[in-house]
């Protein structure tokens, strides 16, 4: 058999040299007798005799022609041609007339011209590829259109179908995939001539799993046998030790000469990157090292496909991130169809879709990370959890990345199969179901406990101290003190439940679950459609806002307190309670009555034990703006019976008497212009004393006395939220009936307004032992 014929698994023979296949023996025959068997072969026969007796020549004077450098090299003998990096011109290999000339120049100890010192090597010994010719345009993907994308799901047979469908028409094509790997391959060969020793590795969204068309290429130097080569060279001689090295030092001069890799900075080394792919990688442009980034990367783009790609130098937990995703795919097939459809939804209600997390959007991998957490928690599970993994690795998969415990079996056969059979239609359901009413900001989502971890114990621990909480919580599954969704602010936390909300909504529809027979819309097409939030929908318990638990709101020493205290859940819902009462009350100076009916802010009476009560509860308070801790003999008014299982709940009746929620941004330039003292930061620029003034300024512009009746009527009641572990305060408002748009207004501006003063309140609240 030739050495470029193989046998193919289903019958039949392909020609690797040419990349032809022939279905039998006479036809194969046929092929290699052929003219362009012949031709490569010849070809590659050259091109292998050429690279015997070629050099890699770097380090000349940019500018420095061809013809110069042919002048030098005669000096060894004949110099048959000199190809210029046509790209960048800062190398050239040279072909020289026979091997024994190459010899002679490999033995010159020092090569100079026009005073500079060049760097001559052995060309380096590739495999002979042939490149079949590039059809016009398969460079690039053609944008699949929503139109398109419509009429492909409306003519699956199912949900499921549908979303199996989805990845079939945003995965990356066969020719994406082999132009990645040859870039890949490319620069590989390049940084090799300046770092020896050193591996391109691929990461991210092109190999784990969920590539889409357009994704950008993730690259990872890898320089650790690069740092060994580099001390071996230089030795504990120095100089002498190089000189000893051989030929290939050479390599470690070319470009490693000024520079120890083991002690550079991370910006020192990329800068150096920066410089290969800018000179020497051909067809790469728009190089760019930024610093800035949680994890330093030098940024380019691909002339000829317009692929955007990055490389890295410090982002090896990344390798074991991308081959985690790879797992979760091979482990089960629910996994691919699931994660595109939530990736696509979250992109068209504009809550996800940037990959790095720049902004407050949810980026993909946080959003990916929810669906493998929510596949762990079905019953019986889909997936794994990583600690279940680590009990199956074997010698080989142990694996301890910057500290970090990596350990997972490699290989999915080594898993058991899941005895959950759910449908991909139920489990997009249940996704919106169940992350519709979750307590983000109160809880850690731990993909390597498969649980979600309750705050206050999970911040007591050694990596819940290290950290950054936000509105949402999701937890790398290795790099354990990384929050992978800290950049997502309270406005996009509360939009994503919402949109949740409006999906599992749906998912309950006959247009979800069946397809239409009169070619109307159904399925993943009407849920992808983009929505607008509305301002709220009145429940039968009244337009909800969510107060989060906002613990990095505290000082230190009080989320410790609050963090230890026996009921934690009580000590934070008093707190917001008494935020509440004030924000009402005495910042937009609403007329407060408790359920008895005891007016709030006036003077105490002799009713009322000589102290002002908080709403809702039977007992005085201590000091409304100082120290708001509670003692435990003080209880909420709740019906009779356990208390562990009766709802906690507080009540406020309130009037509005002016538009205190309209034009406040103006008012505050204007008290400023007016000599208050000026804010030093956007935090103090909206501090309660600031408000409460702003208030006070559109009461007096209005007139301060007050109607014969108020603008707005409105009960009030706080509530714990609902699981054994919730953390957040719901406060449902019920309109007096008939008061339209104004409410609507009102409860828009209290949307934003009222969860930003209650975290400033408990912030500067004093917090006692509980």
């Amino acid at each position: 058999m030739e050495p470029d014929v193989e046998s193919l698994p289903r019958g039949g023979f392909c020609c690797r040299l040419c990349h032809v296949t022939a279905a039998n023996k006479p036809s194969l025959q046929d092929h290699l007798q052929g003219k362009k068997h012949q031709r490569l072969e010849s070809l590659r026969a050259k091109r292998q005799d050429q690279e015997l007796r070629s050099v890699f020549v770097s380090g000349f004077h940019k500018g420095t022609s061809a013809p110069e450098l042919s002048e030098y090299f005669q000096a060894f003998g004949g110099v048959a041609s000199v190809v210029m990096d046509k790209d960048k011109g800062v190398y050239a290999i040279v072909e020289l007339q026979d091997q024994e000339v190459m010899e002679k120049v490999l033995a010159q100890p020092e090569h100079c011209l026009g005073e500079q010192r060049l760097r001559v090597k052995p060309r380096e010994k590739k495999e002979f590829k042939y490149m079949p010719p590039k059809k016009q345009g398969s460079a690039h993907h053609v944008q699949l259109s929503p139109e398109k994308l419509v009429q492909a799901l409306c003519q699956a047979d199912d949900v499921d179908a549908q979303m199996s469908q989805l990845v079939q028409l945003f995965e990356l094509s066969e020719s994406e995939r082999r132009l990645r790997h040859l870039l890949v391959t490319l620069f590989q060969e390049v940084f090799s001539e300046f770092f020896p020793g050193c591996a391109i590795l691929p990461f991210g969204s092109s190999v784990n799993g969920f590539d889409i068309h357009g994704c950008d290429l993730d690259l990872f130097l890898d320089l650790e046998k690069t740092k060994t080569f580099q001390a071996s060279a230089k030795g504990p001689q120095g100089a002498q030790a190089e000189e000893g090295a051989g030929p290939d030092s050479d390599s470690e001069d070319s470009i490693l000469s000024d520079i120890d890799l083991t002690t550079a900075t991370v910006p020192e080394v990329l800068e150096l990157v920066a410089a290969v792919l800018q000179k020497c990688v051909p067809g790469v442009h728009s190089v760019q090292a930024v610093h800035s980034a949680r994890r330093p990367v030098v940024k380019f783009c691909h002339k000829d496909s317009g692929l955007l790609g990055d490389i890295s130098i410090n982002n090896r937990l990344a390798l074991c991130n991308t081959r985690f995703l790879q797992l979760c795919t091979e482990a089960d097939e629910r996994v691919r169809p699931l994660v595109y459809a939530l990736r696509y939804w979250a992109k068209q209600q504009a809550l996800a879709g940037n990959p790095f997390g720049g902004g407050p959007l949810l980026n993909n991998y946080a959003l990916t990370l929810l669906v493998l957490f929510f596949l762990q928690t079905r019953i019986p599970p889909a997936l794994p959890t990583l600690a279940q993994l680590r009990e199956l690795t074997g010698d080989g998969d142990q694996a301890i990345v910057d500290g970090w415990d990596c350990s997972f079996p490699q290989d999915a056969s080594r898993l058991e199969p899941s005895a959950n059979t759910e449908s991909l239609c139920s489990l997009l359901a249940e996704f919106f179901r169940i992350f519709g009413d979750h307590d983000f900001a109160g809880c850690m989502i731990s993909l390597q406990e498969g649980r979600a971890l309750p705050l206050p114990s999970f911040l007591l621990s050694e990596v819940g101290a290290k950290l950054k909480l936000g509105p949402f919580n999701v937890q790398d599954p290795f790099e354990l003190s990384h929050n992978v969704a800290a950049n997502v602010n309270e406005k996009i936390a509360q939009r994503f439940q919402h949109c949740c909300r409006d999906g599992a909504k749906y998912c309950r529809s006959l247009q979800y679950q069946r397809k239409s027979s009169k070619g109307k819309a159904w399925g993943l097409v009407r849920l992808f459609q983009p929505g607008v939030p509305e301002a709220g929908e009145l429940g039968p318990d009244g337009l909800l806002i969510t107060i989060p638990f906002t613990l990095m709101a505290l000082s230190p020493g009080s989320r410790q307190l609050l963090c230890q205290a026996r009921d934690f859940r009580r000590c934070w819902f008093d707190k917001v309670c008494a935020a509440i009462t004030f924000v009402l009350k005495d910042v937009l100076k609403c007329s407060c009555t408790g359920p008895a009916g005891e007016p709030l802010g006036q003077e105490p009476t002799e009713q009322s034990g000589g102290e002002q009560p908080i709403v809702g509860s039977k007992h005085p308070r201590s000091d409304e703006r100082g120290s708001l801790a509670l003692s435990p003999a003080k209880k909420r008014l709740r019906v009779e019976g356990p208390a562990p299982e009766e709802e906690e709940s507080v009540s406020w009746s309130c009037a509005v008497w002016h538009r205190v929620w309209m034009g406040r941004r103006r008012v505050r330039r204007q008290l400023r212009h007016l000599g208050s003292p000026q804010p030093d930061t956007e935090q103090e620029a909206g501090s309660l004393e600031v408000e409460e003034k702003v208030s006070e300024a559109i009461i007096h512009q209005e007139g301060d006395s007050m109607g014969a009746e108020p603008l707005l009527r409105f009960t009030a009641c706080a509530r714990v939220g609902g699981g054994q572990e919730d953390t957040r305060t719901l406060l449902y408002f019920t309109p007096v009936p008939q008061q339209g748009p104004l409410f609507q207004d009102f409860y828009h501006f209290l949307q934003g307004f009222l969860p930003r003063m209650v975290e400033r309140y408990v912030g500067r609240a004093a917090w006692g032992r509980q």
